[in-house]
């Protein structure tokens, strides 16, 4: 069986790889498994005792230089280039040693540098969906939109036609329709984001309308994003509402805590979290109970990529609103509407927020509808097991 070296861009792809090679590792504990973290740190693997490759580093942009390229300069100078240059050299040293067939995960980047080193690949993509481009009824949402067929583009499309390239597999069921389409073979079997935050916990403890705070998970951006979020919550102190503050653990809990200048400290209900009450508002925060938060709350405030994906995965209506990037500028917030469809309420002003949710939590049809929507968009859990099979019969060839 050939060695496995994993190729990822992003905290989100990071965490989405290491679900698929936790389910790998069950099943062939002796497979040779390596990651390269291309963006951050790899910390999902190093959790998981899976070796790096190579160091990773956190650079200025957190992998976002796409969408705001006056970040590349401040990578430039924060050494994007030497850590470019560091880690394609010890991916060549890693194929050296012994035959072996690279998982690429995330978007063109970490396919390309698949694609040029001569070895096996398969590509997971994470970044592109096709309900980017097409409202429900598979019209183009702007003119000129959907021009390739696909969110893929014709030469992202041509690295899968390599006879190299020997599994490609998409984030949710239109794209992968699409794509057959068009002649490619491709496979849907789910999101692996979903199983990130499964099993479902323990029934919630709390009796009073729930909502999770959901800032982000790259610094300096999401200290930012919590203070727009704090701008949506502040107004209402009249409303008994809980707050679940979901906190990355790349996140300094303290630097958080500061903000919250109106809020008095409360012994908290729960193990490893702090509390606040604000008039009949309570906001319990922490960075270890992700996966409780998201299934206890009934709906999200957000500003942020894979977390925003899960809860509505898990059925909840989520409010969001822009931040100052570089990650969650308007342009990102109105793409991601585009993606997670009618469970998203993209506004504003923040303010409005609360009041939104409550109209949303009093329409059961508009209610039904998104839980509906978020296992269309999202897919069932499982989808991990579903792909580490399909990996280790590609390995196995």
């Amino acid at each position: 069986m050939k060695r496995l070296l994993c190729l990822s861009n992003g905290h989100g792809e990071d965490a989405i790889t290491s679900s698929i090679l936790q389910a790998l590792r069950h099943r062939c504990p002796n497979l040779d498994l390596m990651a390269l973290p291309l963006v951050g740190l790899g910390a999902a693997y190093t959790r998981l005792g899976i070796s790096l490759l190579h160091p990773g580093k956190i650079l200025p942009s957190g992998g976002f230089v796409y969408r705001d390229l006056r970040q590349l300069w401040r990578d430039l100078r924060a050494g994007l280039l030497g850590l470019l240059g560091a880690q394609v050299r010890a991916v060549q040293h890693w194929q050296r040693l012994s035959a072996g067939h690279l998982l690429a995960v995330g978007d063109i980047v970490p396919l390309l540098l698949a694609y040029c080193t001569g070895e096996t690949y398969s590509f997971i993509g994470t970044a592109k969906s096709d309900y980017y481009l097409y409202d429900a009824t598979g019209r183009p949402y702007r003119w000129g939109m959907g021009w390739a067929g696909s969110d893929y583009l014709p030469w992202e499309r041509w690295l899968w036609r390599s006879p190299r390239c020997r599994g490609v597999f998409v984030r949710d069921a239109l794209t992968a329709k699409n794509l057959r389409q068009l002649g490619y073979t491709v496979h849907y079997y789910g999101n692996p984001m979903m199983d990130l935050v499964m099993p479902p916990p323990a029934p919630s403890p709390f009796r009073t309308k729930t909502i999770v705070l959901l800032p982000g998970s790259r610094a300096p951006e999401a200290y930012r994003n919590w203070q727009r979020i704090l701008q949506a919550i502040l107004p209402y102190p009249d409303r008994p509402l809980i707050f679940l503050a979901a906190v990355s653990p790349n996140l300094d809990c303290h630097s958080l805590e500061q903000s919250l200048k109106h809020w008095q400290p409360i012994p908290s209900p729960l193990p490893d979290t702090r509390a606040w009450q604000l008039g009949k508002q309570k906001l319990i925060l922490s960075s270890q109970h992700f996966r409780e938060f998201l299934h206890w709350a009934e709906g999200g405030i957000a500003l942020a990529g894979t977390a925003t994906e899960q809860c509505v995965g898990l059925g909840k209506p989520v409010i969001t609103f822009a931040g100052a990037g570089p990650q969650f500028t308007e342009a990102f917030a109105r793409s991601q509407k585009s993606l997670l469809g009618e469970s998203i309420f993209l506004l504003d002003d923040p303010q409005a927020a609360i009041p939104t949710l409550y109209k949303i939590w009093q329409d059961t049809a508009l209610m039904a509808r998104i839980a509906a929507n978020g296992k269309e968009r999202m897919g069932e859990p499982g989808a991990s097991d579903r792909i580490a099979d399909h990996l280790l019969r590609i390995l196995r060839d």
